[in-house]
């Protein structure tokens, strides 16, 4: 009896040993499963999010917008008691595929058609992104050096919200806006695009070399056509304060002859600008030096936009100094007014012009998706207000222009 108690012991010992190294087996087995498991769902969901990822995110909308205006240099619109004339249907889509972004803006107006924008966008880093279409020129204050619906007097000259065709880059570091540019020419194709008509476009840019001193018309076809080619634009901006951005522009490039001439001449601008937002107050300041150097020694350039053409100097400085303070409000469906004062300066122009200056008054006014323009004008040699950047009248004109549209 005594000998069998150590080889029960034994024999337990053994298939203990035996069923421990099953179950580790098991175990063993049963993990692998699991990791083959993970791994399936893994490659699962990542070829879900890949197909999920390029399913086309894209969002339209758009505005309807209608126009007052009561002018006191024209005695037939005053005589009517001002004209109220439907402005523009405006159609916007906006999205991404994948990382790829995309945006696009078109325009109708009751006597153009024309683009807005549209350009592709993919963020190459945390830092930095990258635009390629018609996409908005990298100068100055942006997006916009105005508060008011007819903008600066420098919008007129090409130096607010331009849109040409090219590459842009945007870059981010913390206070820093660092913005590089390469347009190939403007929207509409350059001195030698197929538009039928180079003055359908929505931003202001030269067409031709104007023989203002010969005698050719401020507002006629030019006689040599003529277009932007291969500009650089440079833009740094430092923000103070979290609320003040302070910054200088740059813009350098080519003009083009019509018809295989070749270059004609050349452009840049230089601007020093200023836009803070003090609690409800904002501030926007900015000083601009623009020069058409033409091989011909014109004190003058055609320019084409909004349907038809225009005149500027091919020199001039400009200044602007716009102040806003914005109110919220519950006035039946009206949540915020916000009123501003922009006043615009444009000087030193070649030829000795006379110099331009424009002052507006007004309130934005926003109910729900209405939004509207409430404008009081008073300017001299100022395009829409009854004369042009190369004027030399001494009257003041006024007017009185009411905007109001739906977005959606």
């Amino acid at each position: 009896m005594k000998t069998s108690i150590p080889l029960l012991g034994l024999l337990l010992a053994s298939s203990t040993t035996a069923w421990a190294a099953t179950e580790e087996t098991k175990i063993e087995r049963l993990e692998q499963l699991e990791k083959q498991v993970a791994e399936l769902k893994k490659e699962v969901n990542t070829n879900t999010k890949t197909a999920t990822d390029l399913t086309p995110k894209i969002k339209v909308g758009g505005a309807v917008r209608f126009q007052y205006s009561y002018e006191d240099y024209d005695d037939d619109n005053k005589d009517r008691g001002g004209d109220f004339d439907f402005d523009v249907f405006r159609l916007d889509v906006n999205g991404s595929i994948g990382d790829v972004k995309l945006s696009a803006q078109y325009r109708w107006y009751q006597y153009m058609n024309v683009i807005h924008h549209a350009d592709v966008a993919y963020q190459f880093s945390d830092n930095w992104e990258g635009k390629v279409g018609i996409t908005q020129v990298p100068f100055g204050n942006l997006n916009y050096n105005s508060n008011n619906f007819f903008f600066s007097s420098g919008y007129y000259a090409g130096l607010e919200d331009d849109y040409d065709s090219g590459l842009s880059f945007i870059g981010k570091y913390d206070k820093h806006d660092i913005r590089v540019a390469y347009f190939l020419n403007d929207e509409k194709g350059g001195v030698d695009g197929y538009s039928g008509d180079k003055t359908h476009r929505y931003s202001y840019d030269v067409v031709g070399i104007r023989d203002y001193a010969g005698g050719e018309g401020i507002y006629s076809a030019p006689a040599q056509e003529m277009g932007e080619s291969n500009t650089i634009n440079l833009r740094y901006t430092y923000n103070f304060f979290s609320n003040t951005e302070v910054g200088v522009s740059l813009l350098s490039g080519d003009l083009e002859g019509g018809s295989g001439v070749g270059s004609v001449g050349d452009h840049t601008a230089y601007a020093f600008h200023v836009k803070s937002k003090i609690e409800n107050i904002g501030i926007m300041f900015q000083a601009s030096e623009y020069e058409y150097d033409l091989d011909n020694g014109s004190d003058a350039v055609a320019v084409g936009a909004w349907a038809f053409y225009d005149t500027i100097p091919t020199e001039a400085t400009s200044y602007n100094l716009n102040l806003s303070y914005s109110q919220s409000v519950s006035l039946g469906p009206i949540t915020n007014l916000t009123y501003y004062n922009d006043y615009n300066l444009i000087t030193d122009k070649s030829a000795g012009l006379d110099d331009t200056t424009m002052n507006v008054t007004g309130v934005a006014i926003s109910a729900g998706g209405v939004y509207a323009y409430v404008d009081f004008v008073i300017a001299k040699n100022q395009p829409f207000i009854g004369g042009t950047l190369v004027g030399n009248a001494d009257d003041w004109n006024k007017r009185l222009n009411i905007n109001i549209g739906y977005y959606f």
